[in-house]
């Protein structure tokens, strides 16, 4: 059952960020996922929520969504990710 990774990133620091972006790609492939939105126009319908960049991952199930998440090589990326921007991040499975 595929699971999904849900993010609203506000980048702060453009350059360290791209460092991210540039490199996250092949790790999230490596892991069967694949993006499925990756910034774009938001336009909210209803309540409060207003989302800067929203980013959408695909994976095959919640295994392989947790092995990128806890992936050894993906620490270093996060702790760029963590200096470049405030994010929220939730995973959900699919149906």
């Amino acid at each position: 059952m595929a699971a999904y990774l849900l993010v609203d990133i506000e980048v702060t620091d453009p350059n360290a960020y791209e460092e991210y972006r540039a490199q996250v790609p092949a790790l999230i492939a490596a892991h069967g996922g694949r993006y499925l939105v990756r910034g774009g126009a938001v336009e909210v319908l209803e309540g409060t929520w207003e989302p800067k960049r929203t980013v959408v991952l695909e994976f095959p199930d919640m295994v392989s969504l947790r092995a990128f998440w806890e992936d050894p090589a993906y620490l270093p990326l996060r702790a760029i990710r963590e200096r470049a921007a405030m994010s929220n991040l939730v995973a959900v499975q699919g149906i």
